[in-house]
């Protein structure tokens, strides 16, 4: 599923309520630093050859105001603008220009709103990405295991080299002012040398080093949730309401604020 246009809906959210979408990626092509096995938009595509145009600041600014004033004329009030589409939307080159637009737009259409980006962390070495995220109301930031081999298994990151280890380094920049993300699943996957194993976040070893991370990373908040759409790994099974109730309550015993979407 590929979202079509730079502004999209708004749509009610399991985590973030009313929302308004700012999709910084391509509106026919998904293009991202991972290919995540779970990912609503599909797997990614061969680039080569092909052109790859991101709408502009400007694009983007237009868009928004346009929407944001249509809705202020049906008395509609967004929860959230949320920076997510089709890709990691930290990627586009002037990311940090666009944030600071969208802040003087819900400053003038809709103050109440917050402005929340989902991000899957790989662009946080970036000084313009960092500075940007930090004058926002939430930095969604993913980590889908504290196991390098897991992360590479459900996330496959375009970078071969990147480890959870560097991801880690690069939450810590933050100084538990962001909000963490995890989806946790289980299936079948095929590894880069075409083996087909089964990858499951959610057994003891995964969640106690998952449960180990949190007191280096200290988030102030953290979301846990699973599938809800149709994926590009057919395999992959929702984990049970009933465990994802015990990680949570394992993590609030740390002393974290965890929600579930189960």
């Amino acid at each position: 599923m590929l979202f079509n246009s730079i502004v999209y809906g708004p749509i009610h959210s399991r985590r973030l309520g009313l929302s308004l979408g700012v999709n910084l990626m391509p509106t026919d092509l998904k293009v991202c630093t991972f290919d995540c096995i779970y990912c609503e938009c599909g797997a990614n595509q061969d680039l080569r050859g092909r052109i790859v145009k991101m709408p502009s600041c400007q694009d983007v600014k237009t868009e928004l105001e346009h929407k944001l004033r249509s809705m202020q004329t049906e008395s509609l009030t967004p929860d959230v603008i949320t920076f997510s589409g089709n890709g990691e939307p930290t990627m586009h080159k002037e990311f940090e220009s666009i944030i600071d637009d969208t802040i003087e737009l819900r400053n003038t259409y809709c103050p109440t709103a917050k402005i929340s980006v989902l991000s899957n962390s790989t662009q946080l070495f970036r000084p313009d990405v960092r500075r940007a995220l930090m004058r926002i109301d939430n930095r969604i930031l993913k980590l889908d295991s504290a196991l390098t081999p897991t992360m590479r298994l459900i996330d496959r990151p375009v970078s071969k080299q990147l480890t959870v280890e560097q991801i880690v380094d690069y939450l810590k920049m933050f100084d538990g002012d962001f909000t963490l993300q995890t989806c946790f699943l289980r299936g079948m996957v095929e590894t880069d040398d075409e083996k087909i194993v089964m990858v499951d976040n959610s057994t003891p070893v995964e969640v106690e080093a998952w449960l180990q991370l949190l007191p280096h990373i200290r988030p102030k908040d953290i979301m846990i949730y699973v599938i809800d759409r149709a994926t590009p790994v057919k395999s992959l099974e929702k984990i049970s309401p009933d465990k994802m109730e015990s990680i949570a309550q394992s993590a609030r015993s740390m002393g974290f604020h965890v929600s579930v979407s189960a």
